[in-house]
């Protein structure tokens, strides 16, 4: 049965990435022209106000109970910082090649400007909550400025199947893959109990709301991600003199277009765009949900903010986990596809810490992941059933959430990576024409926020200064 589940979803999940017959890659197409087009509209604002971004990360919200700008930074990074940097980076090694590092970074870095976009619309576009406070998202930006409330309910439902379901029974998926070399280890019984174990804390957690996610993953996410990298940092300085030939490496594989063009849906391009993808979300219209909700003076804020995910994410952890793995000398096999592979690299250059390291490294990951794909998921049925659900409903969702937790560890690993590759799909191919065609009102933002920072002020915004007055709920 699960093996005629997933050639069902592996066939969709190939049609959205290589199109029929390997003709249309959809996906692919739409997220690098998508990027490269919002480069060059807002003339590079990724790279031109990447210090501008840091700078804002750290403002504080007016209000007392809102959210800042970096809690919803901390949210969005525990959704894309995850088991996709460990286990994913490994997987497009192992079945890519090295030069899938290359088009991880080339997603992330035309990426970006597709992040500030979308953030930024979903800024413009928020709505006010009864406390004051704000929420928002894509569904909200098709809904108001689009007019298209059944595009918006559609979003909505495929925002929770990816993160309920694909994302976070992935996490699940990947957690307990990770203890697969450790002599313990019983395919019959430990999934079970670990899958068991996680789906007990994530109910925990959720059954606290929003505000307590919101909590943990501001102490976790930093935490766990500056560790990981002044390891990974270890391992580069042991391996110095190893380190020019790996980028070349990791370029000449990348350009290597007679095995890529050869055999399309396994090559190096493909993995290298789906694992980037998974791992930073960028222009899938997740990030947003959590823009929304933070308290700035102007949306290209938080804009600038989500787009600082985006490099957080691939351009630090991911190439983190990339560096440890091809600087420790031991080959990328098919079979060691996931955690197998980065336990054995740095087993290579720590002994039997290295193991241990990644078993540890990945409970951090998975679980602030799962709290970060759950906290978009309340958001859509709020919009869906347009009122706050009944107690009684979410905590049964938050039940079912947590069932679908422990599920994950019990899967296969193609069902997992196949459920979540195509769900991810759904939601480019929706989000990225849509910030296509609404993409003015966050570019005349970005010309607002330029301007005034040239005048040396602090940046305020007024819907009515790029002729949206009247309509959205703050601003005016």
């Amino acid at each position: 049965m699960i093996d005629k589940i997933d050639k069902v979803v592996n066939a969709i999940s190939n049609f959205l990435y290589s199109g029929p017959k390997g003709a249309f890659p959809f996906v692919i197409i739409f997220l690098i022209c998508g990027g490269l087009y919002f480069t060059i509209r807002s003339k590079g604002v990724q790279f031109r106000l990447f210090g501008e971004s840091i700078r804002v990360v750290s403002e504080k919200p007016k209000g007392e109970n809102s959210v800042s700008s970096f809690g919803a930074l901390m949210v969005s990074t525990a959704s894309r910082v995850g088991t996709g940097n460990i286990i994913g980076v490994s997987t497009a090694i192992c079945l890519g090649g090295m030069g899938s590092v290359f088009w991880m970074w080339l997603i992330a870095l035309v990426g970006g400007a597709s992040a500030f976009i979308e953030s930024t619309l979903a800024q413009i576009y928020k709505k006010r909550d009864k406390d004051g406070t704000s929420f928002g998202g894509p569904s909200y930006y098709m809904e108001t400025a689009l007019h298209q409330r059944w595009l918006g309910v559609i979003f909505a439902v495929i925002i929770i199947l990816t993160y309920a379901v694909g994302y976070n029974a992935l996490a699940s998926y990947n957690l307990q893959s990770a203890f697969a070399g450790f002599s313990f280890y019983s395919e019959s019984s430990t999934p079970w109990i670990i899958g068991g174990i996680l789906a007990v804390l994530f109910a925990i957690c959720v059954m606290g709301g929003a505000k307590r996610l919101t909590k943990v993953t501001g102490v976790l996410v930093p935490v766990m991600g500056v560790i990981y990298i002044l390891v990974s940092l270890i391992v580069i300085v042991m391996h110095i003199p190893a380190i020019p030939a790996m980028i070349k490496g990791i370029f000449v594989n990348a350009f290597d277009f007679k095995a890529i063009f050869g055999g399309f849906s396994g090559s190096c391009l493909m993995y290298g765009i789906k694992r980037g993808l998974y791992s930073n979300e960028a222009g899938m219209g997740s990030a947003p949900n959590a823009a929304a909700t933070a308290d700035v003076s102007h949306p290209v804020k938080q804009g600038l903010v989500q787009m600082l995910s985006v490099f957080i994410d691939t351009l630090l952890i991911c190439s983190a986990t990339a560096f440890m793995c091809l600087l420790s000398g031991v080959a990328p096999t098919e079979e060691a596809a996931g955690a197998a592979y980065v336990q054995a690299s740095l087993s290579a250059s720590f002994g039997g810490f290295g193991p241990i390291f990644i078993a540890v490294s990945m409970c951090l990951f998975a679980f602030t992941t799962l709290i970060g794909n759950y906290y978009y998921c309340e958001g859509c049925l709020k919009y869906i059933m347009k009122r706050t659900p009944s107690k009684a409903f979410i905590t049964v969702f938050r039940l079912v959430a947590a069932v679908i937790v422990l599920l994950g560890a019990v899967v296969t690993m193609g069902l997992a990576w196949d459920t979540a590759d195509m769900m991810q799909a759904l939601m480019v191919v929706i989000n990225i024409p849509v910030i296509i065609i609404l993409a003015k009102p966050a570019l005349d933002a970005l010309k607002d926020y330029s301007k005034q920072r040239k005048e040396g002020k602090d940046p305020e915004f007024k819907a009515a200064s790029i002729g949206l007055k009247d309509e959205t709920d703050f601003w005016n």
